[in-house]
């Protein structure tokens, strides 16, 4: 049973927080944890109250776990202020490179989740980080309340973005 395979093109990577320093850098959360692939960028579309722009990156410099980013044209703190809360968009040959056994969130939202029996039991809404590792969101074909299974193979017996499914080990997780 497929059910889509559509890959997501643009993702969220980051967010920029405060002003850093008086020439204008902003310090960015970085969402996948890793900074290398923003050492690299170049440019960079920015998101604020529904509206986006194309900022040329002049210098971006490690902070583990941030990023300090100094943005062309933004060259004071109450300019680079104004951006505080934007969201960093990025293609996806921009995004952080996945390792074995990775998916990018984006990807996963909106798949398929089957029983074991190869039913269809609802869809993934989002992965949230739990405490000891990522939930998978599954919101019930059935409506009612949502699922929280964690994200891991004991649980998952197969993940395919190209057959647009996640299917479940075992149903008895959703009991309870």
């Amino acid at each position: 049973m497929e059910v889509r395979c559509k890959m997501t093109e643009k993702f969220i990577i980051g967010q920029v927080g405060a002003p850093f320093g008086v020439k204008g850098f902003v310090k960015v959360r970085v969402f996948s944890g890793e900074i290398d692939h923003f050492l690299k960028m170049q440019s960079v579309v920015l998101r604020k109250d529904g509206k986006e722009q194309t900022l040329s990156v002049n210098e971006c410099t490690p902070a583990p776990p941030s990023v300090l980013i100094h943005f062309e044209g933004i060259d004071s703190p109450e300019k680079a202020k104004t951006l505080s809360g934007a969201q960093l968009i990025a293609g996806r040959d921009q995004a952080a490179p996945l390792g074995e056994g990775e998916y990018y969130i984006e990807d996963l939202k909106g798949l398929a989740v089957l029983s074991d029996k190869d039913e269809i039991i609802g869809h993934v809404t989002d992965i949230i980080e739990g405490g000891s590792g990522e939930l998978v969101e599954i919101k019930p074909l059935s409506g009612g309340e949502k699922y929280f299974i964690p994200f891991r193979k004991e649980f998952f017996s197969e993940i395919s973005l190209e057959k647009g499914r996640l299917t479940l080990c075992n149903t008895w997780i959703l009991k309870g």
